[in-house]
């Protein structure tokens, strides 16, 4: 039993409350890959970037995270015309 008078939430709710929370922004997603790049000492290019992206890709547990990713890669690679 809970001590902290709040009632457990059963197993639906929760699964239903955590896909309810939003991805991160796109800049937010670059700039915690730019912090960790940085924090590595590693140089900060294109290609250090999207090896970043794509093995978050490679561990992305939903559709919804998979296509997050893919249009950051997208984005790295678009020319502007």
């Amino acid at each position: 039993m809970r001590q902290d008078g709040q009632r457990a939430l059963p197993t639906n709710d929760m699964a239903r409350y955590f896909n309810s929370i939003a991805l991160p922004s796109q800049q937010e997603t670059l700039g915690r890959i730019v912090v960790e790049i940085l924090r590595a000492g590693k140089n900060l290019n294109r290609k250090s970037i999207c090896t970043k992206l794509l093995l978050r890709l490679e561990v992305a547990s939903s559709a919804e995270e998979e296509k997050h990713y893919q249009e950051l890669i997208r984005m790295l690679f678009a020319r502007d015309e």
